[in-house]
């Protein structure tokens, strides 16, 4: 693994507003900064020329980092196991530019953060909570432990789920281990289908099952019971949507159906033909706004941005 240093990775207005925030946590922390850095996995090793032009693609900020740690490093990168949208485009922009010995480039921002004293294990683990997104990224203390994110997994064996005594129960426990999210009327359309096909579905078979029926845009998490602090909340976080409009609904003509909206629009002029007689003629009418929504709200790599929450 090759290891490029880059530019700042905050301005210093988001550097002194994360200060803050930090300090509020650890009170003994007197600066912060932080830099991109990035790692590279290659199939054999680069030449002098490439190494030059691999830096010169990796260099495309004005504000480079001093990359000098003197504090406590906290490494952010992305999740295990996982491709971020920024390693795909870098790694295709490093192909198209003739580096195909490149076998995949990713980034991560290397927070040093400085103290009037050592920072305890807890400290560490709350200042890391305050830098990182779990559902998508991961903290390290080295920046040599990056190589992990290239590890690759042998194929697991394909796994069936046994159906023949009592197919109900058997779905039922396999939605559970294996955190599938299939709902009641689910599992029975599943169960029903598989005994007319007489034979055993198989772990991907499921899973495919449950991320095609919305689970990619989180659609059942959107209508799951919350319960925080082991308290039970009242509403969903779909109903949390949904109770701004039962708020306020003047002005709106349809919500949450079919993904779209539709609020009052003003008068307008409309250019039209009269279905009776063909002819064009002008007519004044309301002219409604229509808001189609479609949720995508996991990073992909052909999203517009990392973290989009939504197309429209």
């Amino acid at each position: 693994m090759l290891i490029f240093p880059g530019s700042v990775a905050l301005s210093e207005f988001r550097r002194n507003k994360l200060l803050s925030a930090l300090q509020a946590i650890v009170p003994t922390i007197t600066a912060v900064q932080a830099e991109y850095v990035h790692f590279v996995r290659n199939s054999r090793e680069l030449r002098p020329d490439e190494h030059a032009q691999l830096q010169a693609l990796l260099t495309y900020e004005e504000v480079q980092g001093s990359h000098a740690f003197s504090g406590t490093l906290l490494l952010v990168t992305p999740r295990k196991g996982t491709i971020s949208p920024w390693s795909s485009k870098a790694s295709d922009i490093a192909h198209n530019c003739g580096l195909t010995m490149v076998e995949r480039i990713e980034r991560g921002i290397a927070y040093d953060v400085q103290t009037t004293a050592a920072l305890s294990e807890a400290e560490r683990l709350a200042i890391a909570a305050l830098l990182h997104d779990r559902m998508t990224e991961m903290v390290l203390t080295d920046l040599q432990d990056a190589v992990v994110l290239f590890s690759e997994a042998e194929p697991a064996a394909l796994r069936y789920v046994d159906i023949s005594n009592d197919p109900k129960a058997a779905l039922a426990k396999a939605n559970t281990d294996w955190g599938l999210a299939l709902s009641a009327d689910e599992i029975d359309y599943l169960a029903e289908n598989y005994a007319e096909l007489q034979r055993n579905p198989t772990d991907v078979e499921l899973m495919m099952f449950a991320q095609a029926n919305s689970e990619h845009c989180r659609h059942k998490i959107f209508n799951a019971d919350w319960i925080i602090d082991g308290k039970e909340q009242p509403k969903s976080l779909f109903a949390m949507i949904r109770n701004t409009h039962a708020h306020a609904p003047e002005g709106i003509l349809s919500a949450y159906h079919d993904n779209a909206s539709v609020i009052e629009g003003p008068l307008a002029t409309r250019f039209l033909t009269d279905v009776k007689t063909g002819e064009y003629h002008y007519t004044n009418e309301p002219v409604h706004i229509l808001m189609k929504v479609e949720t995508h709200n996991h990073p992909t790599a052909i999203s517009p941005s990392p973290f989009a929450g939504a197309v429209i």
